[in-house]
């Protein structure tokens, strides 16, 4: 519903604008507009400047909101990409300092422990 209204109050915003001015009534030449006329259309164009005030109001809301939670989503990845890192070196660490005999004896113990559950079960 909201928005139904700010699409009908943009759609109005340059109603009755030409390229070269506000449209003089046909009554009048350019040089009769008389001075309940130009009240008018300066009260419309006060309530279209007042509507794009609010409009840029609601657009630079919604860009700071989505700028913080950008910035929250960025931390958050930073914050992963450290902890991924950290379990990288680790790894490598763990891979880099053991002998190949122990890496194999814990592969061999594995698959010892699978074949003693596997044979239990069934």
């Amino acid at each position: 519903m909201n928005s139904r209204r700010d699409r009908n109050a943009r759609a109005s915003l340059f109603d009755g604008i030409e390229e070269g001015g506000i449209r003089a009534s046909s009554s009048y030449s350019s040089h009769e507009i008389d001075e309940q006329e130009n009240d008018r259309a300066m009260d419309g164009l006060q309530d279209r400047v007042n509507l794009l005030k609010r409009l840029s109001g609601d657009i630079h809301e919604e860009v700071e909101s989505h700028n913080l939670m950008l910035d929250r989503m960025g931390n958050d990845m930073d914050a992963s990409r450290g902890v991924l890192s950290g379990t990288m070196d680790k790894f490598k660490m763990v891979f880099e300092t053991k002998s190949s005999r122990r890496m194999f004896s814990l592969v061999v113990s594995f698959v010892v422990i699978f074949l003693v559950i596997y044979y239990l079960t069934r």
